[in-house]
Order: C-alpha cells, then sequence, then structure tokens
C-alpha cells in the first residue's frame, strides 16, 4: 500500500487548496437538508485535512473521517478535535452505521492503495447501502476520462506566501490512467524544503459509475457540480439514495 500527501504537500493542499471544499460544503449540506438528512452520524471517506468534516460538525452532525495520509489527519484532528478520524484505506475500513457518506474530491480514483479497482469499488458501493439507514445518502465525486486538460503532458504551477507547487499531468487514455508529478517547496525557517510525490487515478466513465451504483440498490443521479460551483471536465459527481423501503427499486 503506496500512501500519499506527506507533511509538506498535506499543509500545501489545506492552505493552498481548501477551497473546493469550502465552496461544496454549502451545497452538500442542502442536499443532506433536502432529503431529510438533518442530524446523525456523517462517514467522510478521504476527508483529506478536514474541511468538509468541521462544516458537518458545525451543522450539528457527528462525523468520522477517514485518510490514509497522517499528516492529513494530524491538520484535521487540530481543526475538528471534537470529530472521530481514523488512518486507512477507504477499501477496507469498517464502516459503521449511519446518515450519509460524502468522498468530496475525487478521493475514490487515488490508487494509493494498489487493490483499489472497479471490483473493490463495487464491493465499497455494496458496504455503504448496507451502513446507510433507508433514505441515507451518498455523495462524491470522481475523475473520468478527458480529466487532463488537453493532449501530452500538461505542467501547471502554483504559490503561496510560503510554499509553491510544480505538477506535471499525463493522461493515459488507452489505460484511463492518470498521473500527476508533482514537485513542492515549503518554506521551514528562512530556506524552502523541496519534496516530490506521484500520485496515480484510475479514471471511471460516469456511465459505469451510474451502472454499479444502480446493482447496489441505489437510486442515483449525475451532478455537474456543487452548487454553482460546476465540475471540470472530466469530472463528475453523483447523489445516490438508499430507498425507503425495498419496493421502491434501484432506479434514479
Amino acid at each position: 500500500m503506496a500512501g500519499g500527501y506527506g507533511e509538506d504537500l498535506a499543509y500545501i493542499h489545506d492552505v493552498g487548496f481548501g477551497a473546493f471544499a469550502q465552496n461544496a460544503a454549502p451545497a452538500l449540506r442542502k442536499m443532506l437538508r433536502q432529503h431529510g438528512v438533518v442530524s446523525g452520524l456523517v462517514v467522510d471517506l478521504g476527508c483529506g485535512t478536514g474541511i468538509w468534516a468541521e462544516e458537518l460538525q458545525n451543522a450539528g452532525y457527528q462525523v468520522l473521517g477517514v485518510d490514509q495520509s497522517a499528516a492529513m489527519l494530524a491538520i484535521a484532528r487540530n481543526r475538528v478535535p471534537q470529530g472521530e478520524f481514523r488512518q486507512g484505506s477507504f477499501l477496507t475500513v469498517p464502516l459503521p452505521p449511519c446518515v450519509a457518506v460524502t468522498a468530496v474530491g475525487e478521493g475514490f480514483n487515488y490508487l494509493f492503495d494498489r487493490r483499489n479497482t472497479l471490483r473493490r469499488l463495487l464491493e465499497l458501493f455494496h458496504r455503504i447501502h448496507d451502513v446507510l439507514i433507508p433514505g441515507g445518502l451518498f455523495i462524491f465525486d470522481m475523475a473520468g476520462p478527458g480529466r487532463a486538460p488537453g493532449p501530452g503532458t500538461q505542467r501547471k504551477w502554483w504559490e503561496g506566501e510560503d510554499w509553491a507547487v510544480l505538477v506535471a499531468i499525463d493522461e493515459d487514455r488507452r489505460r484511463n490512467l492518470l498521473t500527476r508529478r508533482i514537485v513542492s517547496f515549503r518554506m521551514v525557517g528562512t530556506l524552502y524544503r523541496r519534496d516530490e510525490e506521484v500520485h496515480r487515478q484510475r479514471l471511471y466513465a460516469p456511465s459505469e459509475i451510474v451502472r454499479q451504483l444502480r446493482s447496489c440498490g441505489f437510486r442515483v443521479r449525475t451532478l455537474r457540480g456543487y452548487g454553482k460551483n460546476r465540475f471540470p471536465a472530466g469530472h463528475c459527481g453523483f447523489l445516490a439514495r438508499k430507498p425507503n423501503s425495498p419496493g421502491t427499486g434501484p432506479q434514479g
């Protein structure tokens, strides 16, 4: 099992790229309320640094966050001291009964756990369906084919007050794999510390994910974004609901 998001990249992700979770939070809370999920335990898989977990707690929910990165979880525990956080793979972590499960930020695509395949995701979807209360929600987003912004290697960079990050992005369209080679620089004292990580994602067509969710018994619709925040090309969201009774059927 390969890890990802060490100490420096976890910090940079939190301070430099946390806006995705922050901007998604109002729409996610609205979806929960609209479907009658107004209290109870929400399991956040791939919780990262706890930005969404904090929003959940502030809205009156209990929260269990799961992530493979110890550095991410250290920030999350500091941000949400009353929340519960566990380090581990979303493929194998025990899931308690809950009112909702979320996974914000393409977490299911990452291959930090090399066992992550469509078959294992289907097993996870079944486990989530089993632990959700009737009427419970499963909200997440995933990367699909076309996630890279163009053909060939795409190079991007970002910087903040005490950090900078350079990323080379390659999409293997034949194998449906996305690779991000990340070089980060973080100021420590008066000097910058350099680190490197390679993140790989398996890309899935939204239609295939919908089919797998429905085979588990979920009613499903796809999302173009969270509220007014639209997803870029190759990025899709899913709102899956466990029916209130078996007789309501799996289609959505």
